[in-house]
């Protein structure tokens, strides 16, 4: 409302106001006679007492319609106050169902290996400079993290520790170059190492490379970790083949494959912590 008493609205209603007053002593001082100069200040102010009549309805419902936007506006709070707490809940809800989903798959790893030892960890920072998604997890050394564990989302390989912290812990993903891990495919058996790659990391994929020109490894094929490294299990699912191509420099052949679960959006991982290797490999 305090902006009414500047506007040009509210300075044509003091203007009419003060000619009515002025009109007003006028009558005053010429009597309530039908004089010439009352019939002429009559004929003047007519028009001007239907107007500031119009004006002051205006005022009422301009002051209404203020109050009745002030509900509006509680209202509309009130509004958002209530969806602000259900997609809390939502959050909460997609949360316990991503946790769910984590250990579920996590749970069926175990039920094959029950010596795996699990430690959850929350993501809790990213390098958005970085184009291999390496993340920073809520979990260190003082809970038993160590370099080179492998992180899991559910029964899927996400990466290795890097670099393991008191508190908290670097990922170093499946897309990095510097990421080597020895691998299968579950069909076929063929065996090499799958490792990042700078091109591939641009569609979010990693490398099954060194293959044999005359592989029969194809599209879908399932690549699994071979369990060679004292730090890697065998059997954790790297990803799916996505392209067969061969290699420029040289006569082998490569797999592209994409990982079992969206990186970038993960919120929360597992740590295979303890994890030994048989004194023989199968």
């Amino acid at each position: 409302m305090k902006n009414l008493f500047k506007s040009n609205r509210f300075k044509l209603i003091a203007a009419i106001l003060a000619l009515l007053l002025l009109g007003m002593f006028i009558c005053a001082a010429n009597g309530h006679g039908e004089t010439a100069q009352s019939s002429i200040v009559g004929t003047i102010f007519t028009p001007a007492h239907w107007l500031a009549a119009k004006v002051s309805d205006g005022i009422d419902k301009i002051a209404d319609n203020a109050k009745g936007n002030t509900q509006y506006e509680q209202k509309i709070d009130k509004l958002q106050q209530e969806l602000g707490e259900l997609q809390n809940k939502l959050a909460d809800y997609n949360n316990l169902k991503s946790q769910n989903e984590l250990y579920k798959q996590a749970l069926e790893l175990k039920e094959d290996n029950p010596d795996f030892k699990y430690i959850q960890a929350s993501v809790i920072g990213r390098d958005s400079a970085n184009p291999y998604c390496s993340f920073t997890i809520s979990k260190g050394t003082a809970n038993a993290v160590k370099d080179g564990d492998a992180v899991l989302y559910g029964k899927y390989l996400v990466g290795v520790i890097k670099k393991a912290y008191p508190t908290y812990s670097i990922v170093s993903t499946v897309i990095d170059p510097d990421f080597s891990v020895s691998a299968y495919d579950i069909n076929t058996k063929e065996l090499s190492y799958v490792t990042g790659d700078a091109e591939l990391a641009k569609n979010g994929f990693c490398k099954f490379e060194n293959l044999d020109s005359s592989t029969k490894i194809s599209y879908g094929s399932i690549i699994a970790t071979a369990g060679i490294s004292s730090t890697m299990p065998k059997g954790i699912i790297i990803g799916t083949v996505r392209d067969i191509s061969d290699e420029i420099t040289n006569i082998s052949t490569y797999a592209a494959v994409e990982p079992g679960t969206n990186i970038q959006e993960l919120d929360s991982c597992l740590i295979l912590t303890g994890f030994e290797a048989e004194s023989e490999a199968d």
